[in-house]
């Protein structure tokens, strides 16, 4: 069974956060910013999401802007941090 194209975007909230997260990044298609709009239209939860996103989104920048542009992590919590990765995908 086919869902009339509109429904599918109207009730898509998965892909309505990952179009508005790609939009903050400015890589939105026309089409994607239309299946967006219409989305945001019915959808208060993503449109707060939206809303809650890009204030995260400014606070970090802000908050990298006003540290020192030469921070570095040490050696060892360089390799603290492989080791771990590593064996989070040796888990399987």
């Amino acid at each position: 069974m086919n869902m009339n194209p509109l429904k599918a975007i109207t009730r898509n909230c998965r892909k309505a956060t990952f179009l508005a997260d790609k939009r903050m990044d400015g890589k939105l298609t026309f089409r994607e910013s239309i299946e967006l709009r219409i989305h945001l239209v019915g959808c208060g939860a993503c449109r707060l999401y939206t809303i809650q996103s890009a204030k995260i989104s400014q606070m970090i920048n802000e908050l990298l802007k006003s540290q020192p542009q030469d921070i570095r992590l040490d050696s060892s919590f360089k390799a603290n941090l492989q080791e771990r990765i590593n064996d989070e995908m040796n888990k399987n």
